[in-house]
């Protein structure tokens, strides 16, 4: 362990290790299995933070390895000149897991890059080169995606970015309906805003915009990376509100926790400006064999296993139960808001959530704060988790609001 530590001193990221070894985190995984991380010492973690959204099915589910095995014995890697049968079957299955009428994708390597393809196919196919994004989103971090990001310290020293990105308040329609226009190409937005907070629409935003869209002939592209494939309970968050996108972005939970695998899907109507320039955008490993069985898998898992049925049944009961830690401790525990396993506590202030965290680490339970609103903790379990995991995860989070009370206010 301290061999690893050097290398990431010396070798990769000095100021990561420090923040590591500030949130409790400064130990080496080596395995992990179910809702279970286990350290090199073979101390065992519960995964409350699920990768940020990517275990949705749990660590190493036992069909999702044996597609990748199977795959990795045929053909790990395309040649990139023939057809490739699992792509295609994902690209069927997104179609068809999809809302509305979104049928073809492209599939890619992360949820930035998806981002990108999906900011390309909205140039190509408005001939308009503003985008509209929101205040607080979380788009990813390449220059594309960093410009329709809302943080300033992750983009000011990275200016100047993509031009004619504008950013409107989310959840407020007025803001959005005084800047958009017959000159705008695209809104994005997330359903839920993760890296913002958790933070939920009303039950009519993505309606009034997907009417503004409609009204200024803009496409609504939504960013599904976090909310999709079952998180908030549903296949897809926007689900929830009735609102079907132009196109969708999805990645993280889409390789089921084993592959990194991105992909954004479209209308036949959008889409059909690819159709002229076949290799237009293209990706040398986007759509591998092994990443693409790892998907098909993980869609299975979702369904068979009834997970978002289970997301919303114990997301429910741990966010009541997170609640009755709220309601006893209005002086550190601010809200508890979210949507099946997709829950942020908000603290009423930000060093709350860095003592927290620690306190719930010495606990063996992993937890994280959201990146653009660092006094939220979130909660993104793995969907296979049980109300045993969910009680052993409040039982963390209350000993560190106590340790905070001790700390703070006494």
């Amino acid at each position: 362990m301290d061999e690893t530590r050097v290398k990431y001193k010396e070798f990769h990221n000095p100021s990561l290790l420090r923040l590591l070894k500030f949130s409790g985190y400064d130990t080496v995984e080596y395995k992990s299995e179910g809702a279970y991380v286990y350290d090199i010492n073979g101390r065992r973690f519960l995964d409350c933070a699920g990768g940020y959204g990517v275990f949705s099915v749990g660590h190493r589910h036992p069909k999702v390895i044996e597609a990748v095995k199977k795959q990795l014995d045929l053909m790990p890697l395309s040649a990139k000149v023939f057809l490739n049968k699992p792509l295609a079957d994902l690209c069927e299955r997104l179609a068809q897991i999809t809302p509305g009428s979104l049928k073809y994708s492209f599939i890619c390597n992360s949820g930035a890059e998806a981002v990108e393809g999906a900011l390309k196919l909205t140039r190509l196919y408005t001939n308009k080169k503003e985008i509209i994004s929101a205040s607080g989103a979380f788009h990813g971090k390449t220059i594309g995606s960093l410009s329709a990001s809302g943080r300033k310290i992750y983009k000011d020293p990275f200016e100047p970015l993509v031009p004619e990105f504008k950013a409107v308040e989310y959840n407020n329609i007025e803001d959005l309906e005084k800047n958009i226009s017959d000159k705008t190409g695209a809104v994005i937005l997330e359903p839920i805003q993760g890296e913002g907070g958790i933070i939920l629409p009303s039950d009519d935003y993505l309606i009034k915009v997907k009417e503004l869209c409609i009204k200024h002939d803009v496409l609504l592209m939504l960013d599904e990376i976090q909310t999709g494939l079952g998180r908030t309970g549903k296949m897809f968050a926007c689900e929830h509100y009735g609102v079907i996108p132009d196109i969708i972005l999805t990645a993280k939970a889409l390789g089921g926790g084993v592959m990194p695998i991105g992909a954004f899907t479209a209308t036949e109507k959008v889409w059909d400006c690819f159709k002229k320039s076949p290799l237009i955008h293209t990706s040398t490993f986007g759509g591998n064999p092994l990443a693409s069985a790892a998907a098909n898998a993980a869609i299975d898992v979702l369904i068979e296993e009834n997970l978002l049925d289970n997301a919303a049944k114990i997301g429910e009961y741990l966010m009541n139960e997170l609640d009755k830690t709220r309601l006893k401790n209005p002086d550190i525990v601010k809200e508890v808001r979210g949507k099946g396993l997709m829950i942020g506590v908000e603290m009423v202030k930000e060093g709350y959530a860095g003592s927290i965290i620690f306190e719930m680490a010495k606990n063996n339970v992993i937890g994280a704060y959201t990146l653009n609103l660092p006094k939220v903790i979130r909660f993104e379990p793995p969907l296979i988790i049980n109300k045993t995991h969910a009680d052993e995860c409040v039982n963390a989070f209350n000993a560190g609001v106590n340790k905070t009370r001790q700390m703070f206010l006494k």
